[in-house]
């Protein structure tokens, strides 16, 4: 089934067994999903790319304000606990990313590939990577990695 379709029907049994936490995540998606596509500048359809993408976007978001109310103690509690709830959410659509060993492997690839040997070309491989593996790995790690197998 595609994700938006996905959504749709998890938006319909939400209701429907009027789990309110799950309908508001699936609602806020799709308004992140008419976003994107009404935005100036989009050309194309809503596909499973684009869904992915609109999820990964607001998981990242999520995790950022969830750290600002983990700060918080106890004040930030019921927050973070529902900010939990909507990443747990988002994960169940987006690809499981590469574990370290996996993700090194792949950056190691690369390198040899694109034949990149000077720590400056970083760039190169980071973009090299993410095209063929977005939604499952993110930049800052892939630049990491890329720069401890290239120190001398």
């Amino acid at each position: 089934m595609a994700l938006p379709a996905q959504l749709d029907d998890t938006l319909k049994h939400a209701i429907k067994d009027k789990d309110t936490r799950t309908a508001n995540v699936v609602r806020m998606l799709k308004t992140r999903i008419t976003e994107r596509t009404t935005s100036k500048g989009f050309s194309g359809e809503v596909d499973d790319a684009l869904v992915v993408d609109v999820i990964g976007a607001y998981k990242k978001q999520l995790q950022k304000a969830l750290a600002e109310y983990e700060r918080l103690g106890e004040r930030g509690a019921s927050q973070a606990a529902e900010l939990r709830f909507e990443i747990e959410f988002c994960e169940r659509f987006l690809p499981r990313g590469l574990d370290e060993a996996a993700l090194r492997a792949l950056v190691r690839e690369r390198l040899s590939a694109l034949g990149v040997t000077d720590a400056k070309q970083v760039g190169r491989v980071v973009g090299d990577v993410m095209k063929t593996h977005k939604g499952q790995v993110e930049a800052g790690d892939v630049k990491r990695i890329a720069e401890e197998l290239l120190q001398p």
